[in-house]
């Protein structure tokens, strides 16, 4: 099985990086097509001709795109990513900066359309039949119908301004400050002995990963329903009514196994989707993560940002799927004999 993963992992992380650098062209082909001069944009705004024309230069922008990109592709290799042309930093460390605080929302929102998926799923099928399985099918209908953005702004107005109940804004209340150890704040409060700082940034995180959260869990729960619904089709759980066995342990033991395996591939995909989702939704509650510094970036055209984001998510959105893919392959025979 080991063996299977390994290679399965190798092929995945070929045909990663053969992805990666397919959208590395993109990204930078698009971005230099955009009507922005970077050169322009770095220097104040009463910059001569001349000056504009010397930092053109000094940015190697009046070289043929190819050769552009091939400057830039050997630099990204070694870790240079560039500088922002806004915050006059080295983008890479930006970038690390702001990842954990997203992976931290995306994790959390995975938990949570996850654990409400599957129980809304088992629920699902538990009434088939029955007179409440219109009712329930007609409300994942709506859950699924409502994106987002919209479940976000309901959060802060019901909860965080009219209740009071929660906090809306930021990653931790302000007066609070952390040494950064390693980026992620539940963390790095555990390390530092600073339990009020973890329910702070817990707190923080709720209604933003229940924004997220309920917006992909509908995709789950029919998932769920449907795997579910055909497994009980199959041969081996007629024989196991035979034999005595009790619906729950039917359900438990033999079908809910088999039922996981799509659902799983789904929350992968749904996990990869979920982590682009984030940059709505940090913008709505003015969460300092990856898509905030997005954000701000397009606003103000700095270029070498929007790449390198732009990498960073294809980067997670591969990750998972590799991951997924060995987890689909370790939970599924079959594959492991093929």
């Amino acid at each position: 099985m080991l063996a299977t993963v390994l290679t399965l992992i190798g092929r995945r992380a070929l045909l990663s990086f053969l992805i990666l650098f397919i959208v590395s062209v993109l990204l930078f082909i698009v971005l230099r097509a955009l009507p922005v001069d970077p050169a322009a944009m770095s220097l104040p705004p009463n910059a001569t001709v001349a000056e504009i024309e010397a930092k053109r230069h000094e940015m190697g922008l009046d070289l043929s795109l190819p050769r552009q990109y091939l400057i830039w592709l050997s630099h990204a290799v070694s870790g240079d990513l560039g500088s922002s042309i806004q915050f006059r930093r080295g983008v890479l460390g930006l970038v690390a900066s702001t990842l954990p605080a997203t992976i931290e929302l995306a994790v959390l929102a995975m938990l949570v359309a996850s654990v409400l998926g599957l129980a809304g799923g088992l629920a699902l099928f538990h009434v088939r039949g029955t007179a409440k399985e219109p009712a329930l099918d007609l409300g994942t209908v709506v859950l699924l119908s409502l994106p987002e953005f919209l479940w976000a702004l309901f959060f802060i107005l019901v909860v965080g301004v009219a209740l009071r109940w929660l906090p809306f804004t930021g990653r931790i209340d302000p007066d609070m400050r952390l040494p950064v150890t390693t980026g992620f704040l539940l963390i790095d409060s555990w390390i530092a002995g600073r339990p009020d700082i973890f329910r702070s940034a817990i707190e923080h995180l709720i209604l933003p990963s229940l924004a997220l959260g309920i917006a992909f869990s509908p995709a789950i729960m029919r998932v769920l329903r449907s795997s579910l619904l055909d497994v009980y089709q199959e041969d081996y759980i007629h024989l196991a009514r035979l034999r005595g066995l009790g619906e729950k342990h039917i359900l438990i033991r033999h079908a809910l196994k088999n039922a996981i395996l799509p659902t799983l591939s789904l929350m992968g995909v749904q996990f990869g989707f979920l982590f682009g989702g984030t940059l709505l939704v940090e913008l709505i509650f003015s969460y300092p993560g990856l898509g905030n510094l997005m954000v701000d970036a397009v606003r103000n055209a700095d270029l070498p940002i929007i790449q390198a984001v732009g990498l960073t998510y294809c980067i997670v959105v591969l990750s998972i799927n590799t991951i997924v893919d060995s987890l689909y392959v370790i939970l599924n025979p079959k594959l492991r004999l093929q």
